[in-house]
């Protein structure tokens, strides 16, 4: 499966930022060799609904709605495509069912159960970008990134030889925009070489084609309720999409509940609590970090001081590989436990600034003494210092 997936998507080994000059500039991921993946959702939906058919003890029903469970008995009343309701008696239900849950609705009448749901005051627009001659408008194994502080755009290769961009702006920004005209200023005065790549018509044309899109983040806490129902994926912990883990949580989720499965004998009621207890904290630190690697896109990457201290952390990484590890790496390219890996980051950001300080306060310091007292140098003209040169190079 794994294979099959990664065969149909495409590496992205690095950021490639767009300057409003119309420079590029490549930031690693990782390492040489260490790369994100474009997967087409569609085609990874397919794939997992294949597999799925391949087991005989699964039966797959579409165009069925939920409209209530019980929490006592598991009981799950289904209305059909043909306007017939239909009950299932379910052992464990699971909740995979996103961000407006239905599952998680009979949480909400629980005690003691914490719910939050943020929506930010930004949303998103997609765009296209078409082939050029046949092939891309762009590099392609890059994530192209227009970060302009407050807002940004970003383009993601598809197979088919098309860019997806990605316009993240606040609202307010969207609302200012409500003509052709201006969305060619917008875009001349933001994104002036991503006009001809995506056609001045089709700009104009694709903008109004859909509104700007919301984008919420939901934390909640348990994950499960007795021994009858969990929720998983983005019906536990919906993010915003920045950091690219939404869907690499939910997978998570089912791996890590594979493990707790078989570590205490798939007793539901021991299998369930410490499901909760274990995703959590990473689910909710998955979702701060979303949040963080907004900022981070859009605005900086476009400060010296960043960049400095990205090639700071990776030489440092080079040199001290399991001390010192960038939390890119750690969340993309490792199994480090999301909560684990922001206390970790936390913890060498301080040590990294900690000791840039101490490095600029010695040189400070250096270049202070040698100004007020300096050395006793012996007077020498510029022929007696070239004399003792060649004397030096001199086999006699």
């Amino acid at each position: 499966m794994e294979d099959t997936i990664v065969s149909k998507g495409i590496p992205m080994h690095s950021r490639m930022i767009h300057s409003l000059n119309g420079t590029q500039s490549p930031i690693p991921y990782g390492k040489k060799g260490q790369y994100i993946l474009s997967v087409d959702r569609a085609n990874l939906n397919k794939e997992l609904l294949s597999a799925a058919e391949t087991y005989s003890t699964l039966k797959l029903n579409f165009a069925h709605k939920l409209l209530n469970w019980s929490t006592e008995t598991g009981a799950m009343t289904f209305l059909r495509a043909d306007g017939a309701k239909e009950e299932i008696l379910a052992d464990l239900i699971v909740g995979c069912d996103g961000a407006f849950s239905a599952i998680r609705k009979q949480f909400l009448r629980q005690s003691r159960f914490n719910f939050s749901q943020t929506y930010i005051p930004h949303g998103y627009l997609e765009l296209t970008m078409p082939p050029i001659n046949g092939e891309f408008a762009m590099k392609p194994n890059y994530l192209h990134i227009w970060p302009r502080n407050t807002f940004m755009m970003i383009a993601l290769p598809n197979l088919d030889k098309t860019f997806t961009c990605t316009l993240f702006m606040p609202f307010d920004e969207f609302e200012n925009v409500t003509t052709g005209d201006q969305v060619t200023e917008f875009f001349q005065k933001y994104f002036p070489d991503a006009i001809p790549l995506i056609g001045a018509d089709a700009l104009k044309r694709d903008y109004f084609r859909l509104p700007a899109q919301a984008m919420v983040s939901v934390k909640c806490s348990p994950y499960h309720l007795s021994d009858k129902c969990v929720l998983m994926g983005d019906a536990a912990h919906a993010v915003v999409p920045f950091y690219g883990q939404g869907m690499n949580a939910g997978f998570e989720d089912c791996l890590v509940f594979n493990e707790i499965m078989d570590q205490l004998n798939e007793d539901f009621s021991a299998v369930l609590p410490e499901y909760t207890r274990v995703r959590v904290p990473d689910d909710h630190a998955i979702a701060d970090l979303a949040m963080y690697n907004y900022v981070e896109m859009r605005s900086h990457v476009n400060s010296k001081w960043f960049l400095f201290r990205k090639y700071v952390d990776n030489f440092l990484h080079i040199i001290m590989p399991r001390t010192i590890i960038p939390l890119y790496t750690m969340v993309t390219f490792t199994r480090t436990r999301y909560h684990e890996a922001v206390k970790r980051w936390h913890w060498q950001d301080k040590v990294i600034n900690q000791g840039l300080l101490c490095v600029a306060a010695s040189v400070v310091g250096g270049s202070y003494l040698l100004v007020r007292y300096p050395p006793n140098m012996p007077n020498i003209s510029i022929e007696q210092l070239w004399t003792r040169l060649q004397a030096l190079k001199s086999p006699f």
